[in-house]
């Protein structure tokens, strides 16, 4: 196909995934919104539609709960293709909700459509900024108070799928410690959908659904959850995301928000900063999360190690070997970022977070090494991402030893990452 003809393709599958203002992932696997899909997809969405890229946010924030968070799923409409659904999380709100959040892709998402506005010279774009602003505001104050307590500049996951890469081999040593006894009853849809060496396993499951009866009998309460948690993470990738979207709030700022909220946002930003900092592993040349629980670094080598770049400029020995460690993971790829370092025993080149690669990761990480002057690296990775999608379709995600499609298909984030990172391959 022509890059004419895939990028309309791309619009077609983001109409067709249109829910009325909100966008599903994918067809019957992914029924409902969630949450750092659609930030990707509003970032799409305002290649050429900017109102509906609002919209994208607007829908999404519909579901952000009184304390601040924004959930991981927003139920807007009923469907029985997915668990678990609304009556397993139990959670009490406006519009039913997931009870755990996801990666705070929200504020990188609203600079880029509220630049994407001004350009088009959109009158509404300082009234729908400012109030999507408040809403990423509120999120962010949540992320420190409910998942970094102790102030470490560091904040954590209580759940593999607050990450957003859910079986990743990253959790194993931590999740092997959740009981697999649930009380809710396991009834899995997604391996209805897409075959089961794809997904995660039945164990994960089980280990996944106890976390969410724990934090149910919590009454989602933070403090509760956080007391309670057999799973606690302070994630690189996590605390990177939100310190780059820190730092595009606080552009926003200068010319929406007020000298407290500027001051704020600040603080905010160095605290994570230099927690990230220290997360740096010279050995390894990569970050490394930290499991709270057994006071231990995580050296599994995956995806999140190199997310750091996208909030950090590194001194220039760092540059030099994480850009080298990143051409290690390469070789011999038809695709990467790989999801697993290929040489990882851990490594399952199909299999969801064990070594796929994902369009929308390969974004963060081609826009970090941006950052830190690796543009040939960044376009070679946008490049072959694009690539992948021009042979093998909007899929999910990409085996990175041949190419292949893999996961649902359709889907609307890979869509959105085709149009922003077709502009600059």
């Amino acid at each position: 196909m022509t890059t004419l003809r895939m990028e309309e393709a791309a619009h077609t599958i983001l109409a067709r995934n249109d829910r009325g203002g909100y966008t599903v992932p994918t067809d019957r696997l992914y029924p409902f919104q969630w949450n750092w899909d659609s930030a990707f997809v509003a970032m799409g969405f305002a290649t050429y539609d900017v109102d509906r890229a609002y919209r994208e946010l607007e829908r999404l924030i519909e579901g952000q709960w009184d304390d601040g968070m924004i959930p991981h799923i927003v139920f807007h409409a009923p469907s029985d293709t997915y668990f678990p659904g609304p009556d397993v999380w139990g959670t009490r709100h406006r519009i039913p909700t997931s009870g755990i959040t996801q990666p705070p892709v929200f504020g990188m998402a609203l600079r880029h459509v509220h630049e994407a506005a001004l350009a088009k010279g959109m009158e509404d774009a300082e009234p729908r900024t400012k109030a999507l602003f408040q809403a990423a505001l509120r999120s962010h104050r949540w992320w420190l108070r409910a998942r970094d307590p102790d102030g470490l500049g560091l904040v954590s996951i209580l759940h593999p799928w607050e990450s957003g890469s859910d079986n990743s081999p990253a959790w194993d040593e931590a999740l092997a410690r959740v009981p697999t006894a649930t009380k809710t009853a396991i009834r899995r849809k997604d391996t209805g959908h897409v075959d089961a060496s794809m997904r995660p396993r039945d164990e994960d499951y089980q280990r996944f659904i106890h976390l969410v009866d724990v934090y149910r009998d919590c009454d989602w309460d933070p403090k509760r959850q956080w007391e309670a948690a057999p799973f606690k993470v302070a994630d690189v990738q996590m605390t990177a995301i939100l310190a780059r979207a820190t730092a595009d709030l606080m552009h926003l700022a200068e010319s929406l928000g007020t000298e407290e909220e500027k001051l704020e946002l600040s603080r905010m930003h160095q605290g994570f900063l230099e927690g990230l900092s220290r997360r740096w592993r010279q050995d390894l040349s990569r970050f490394a999360s930290l499991d709270l629980i057994s006071g231990r670094d995580i050296e599994a080598p995956t995806q999140a190690c190199f997310v750091p770049l996208v909030a950090l400029r590194l001194a220039d020995t760092q540059q030099a070997a994480i850009r080298a460690e990143i051409e290690r993971w390469l070789d011999g790829l038809i695709v990467g970022v790989p999801s697993t370092a290929p040489f990882s025993s851990a490594f399952e080149p199909k299999r969801y977070w064990r070594g796929p690669v994902w369009a929308v990761v390969n974004w963060l990480i081609a826009d970090g090494l941006h950052m830190n002057d690796a543009e040939d690296l960044a376009r070679r990775i946008e490049r072959t991402t694009v690539q992948a999608i021009e042979k093998a379709g909007f899929c999910e995600y990409f085996d990175p030893t041949t190419g292949e499609g893999l996961g649902g298909d359709t889907f609307s984030w890979t869509a959105a990452a085709y149009l922003v990172l077709g502009q600059r391959s």
